[in-house]
């Protein structure tokens, strides 16, 4: 359920060429995941370990996260996550 979860966030992002020639990648709705790299792989990998990051974090505090699709990881029985 949560490797479909990120899946379906990570169809969501959205990447921009800076200025500068990086990469910059975001999610919307996902307030303070972002990432920057010199390539647009490099920003993917790097948006990943943001979400995965922000999502443990998340559950670990026992805050609401956005539904995606229909997979709602707020119903998610929360004892799993801490195991």
């Amino acid at each position: 359920m949560l490797s479909n979860y990120i899946h379906q966030v990570m169809c969501r992002a959205h990447f921009e060429i800076m200025e500068s020639g990086r990469f910059y990648g975001f999610i919307p709705g996902f307030q303070g995941v972002w990432s920057e790299g010199t390539s647009l792989e490099e920003c993917r990998d790097e948006l990943l370990e943001a979400i995965e990051g922000w999502l443990i974090v998340k559950l670990r505090c026992g805050e609401d996260i956005p539904i995606i699709d229909g997979l709602d990881m707020n119903h998610a029985d929360r004892e799993v996550a801490y195991a």
